[in-house]
C-alpha cells in the first residue's frame, strides 16, 4: 500500500459501501480465513455497524486510516458513497482512509462481550491485543481529505421525487434507521396498517421509503439476511392485508450468500409459503426467511 508515493503525488481513493469485505489486508498474526471467520460472526451477532467495524478495523492494515497513512506524504482525496446510518466517513467500507473521532469508540472486549460474539481463541486474543485504528489527529492523517458525494438521503429524496411525480403520495420514515431486522418490518408494518386505515378508495396511493442498517442476530442455522427477515417479518405483522406491499433492497451483508439481493412481501405472500409447506412464523424464528 501507498509504497513509492512522494508530495506531489496524488492519490484518489473511490469508496462505497462494501469495501470492508473487498479491501482485505489482515493484521499481523491474521489470515484471510480468520477474517473470514470474524466476518460471519460479526454478521450473525445483531451488533450496529459501528461495532461490527470496530473489530474490522483492529483486525486490518488497511481499514481505519491505514491506508491514507501508508500513502504519506502524498495527498489522498476520498470520494465516498454512504450505506450506513449518518453517513459518518470513518464507518463506510469501515475508513480506510478516515481516522475515528478521538476517544470515540467502545473497546474490543466491550464489543465482544456485549453482542456475546464467539471467536476461536487465537482470534478473539489477536483482536484484544491488536493495534489501534487511527484517530482523526493522527497528523500521518494531515493530508487526506474525504468527500461523501452521495448518500441514502438522495437515493429516498430521488425516489420521493419520483413517486410524486406519477401521483403517489411519497413519506419518508427515516434514512438512518438501525436495529433487528424482524423489530423494523413490525415498526413499519403498523405504520402502514395506520395510513391504510385512513385511506378512501379515492386517495392516490402512499408510498412509505426508509433506510438503514437492519441486523440480525442469528438463534438457529437457517438461510436468509436482513432483508429476507425484514420481509417476511413485515408479511407476518400485515397479514395478508389486500392493499399493501412491501420490497426490502439491499445486499444482505454477504454478497453472494444467496442468490437473492433483497426481498419482496404482499398480499398473498403467506398463502404461497403455506401452499408450499412453509409455517412463515417458524422460519422467521430459525433465520430461514430464505
Amino acid at each position: 500500500m501507498g509504497q513509492r508515493l512522494s508530495a506531489d503525488d496524488l492519490v484518489i481513493a473511490l469508496i462505497s459501501g462494501g469495501g470492508s469485505a473487498l479491501l482485505c489486508a489482515p493484521s499481523e498474526g491474521l489470515t484471510l480465513a480468520d477474517k473470514q471467520v470474524l466476518n460471519t460472526a460479526l454478521l450473525a451477532s445483531g451488533a450496529p455497524i459501528s461495532a461490527m467495524n470496530r473489530l474490522r478495523k483492529v483486525a486490518s492494515r488497511a481499514k481505519g486510516g491505514r491506508f491514507a497513512a501508508a500513502c504519506v506524504p502524498a495527498r489522498v482525496l476520498s470520494l465516498i458513497i454512504s450505506d450506513v446510518p449518518g453517513d459518518a466517513p470513518w464507518e463506510i467500507a469501515s475508513g480506510p482512509t478516515v481516522g475515528d473521532p478521538d476517544g470515540s469508540v467502545a473497546g474490543v472486549a466491550e464489543i465482544l462481550d456485549r453482542y456475546a460474539i464467539d471467536l476461536p481463541t487465537h482470534l478473539r486474543n489477536a483482536l484484544l491485543d491488536g493495534a489501534e485504528p487511527l484517530w482523526a489527529s493522527d497528523p500521518r492523517l494531515a493530508n487526506a481529505e474525504a468527500r461523501v458525494i452521495a448518500a441514502p438521503r438522495q437515493s429516498l429524496d430521488a425516489a420521493a421525487d419520483e413517486a410524486r411525480a406519477a401521483g403517489i403520495t411519497a413519506r419518508q420514515l427515516g434514512d438512518a434507521l438501525e436495529g433487528e431486522a424482524r423489530d423494523l418490518a413490525k415498526a413499519q408494518a403498523e405504520e402502514a396498517l395506520a395510513v391504510a386505515a385512513t385511506m378512501a378508495p379515492s386517495n392516490a396511493p402512499v408510498l412509505l421509503l426508509s433506510g438503514g442498517e437492519c441486523t440480525v442476530t442469528r438463534r438457529d442455522d437457517g438461510v436468509g439476511g436482513p432483508n429476507a427477515k425484514f420481509a417476511l417479518a413485515a408479511a407476518i405483522a400485515l397479514a395478508g392485508h389486500p392493499r399493501i406491499h412491501l420490497i426490502a433492497c439491499d445486499t444482505d451483508g454477504v454478497d453472494g450468500a444467496v442468490e437473492l439481493a433483497g426481498a419482496y412481501s404482499g398480499p398473498d405472500t403467506l398463502a404461497y409459503a403455506r401452499e408450499a409447506g412453509c409455517d412463515p412464523a417458524r422460519a422467521l424464528d430459525t433465520n430461514d426467511a430464505h
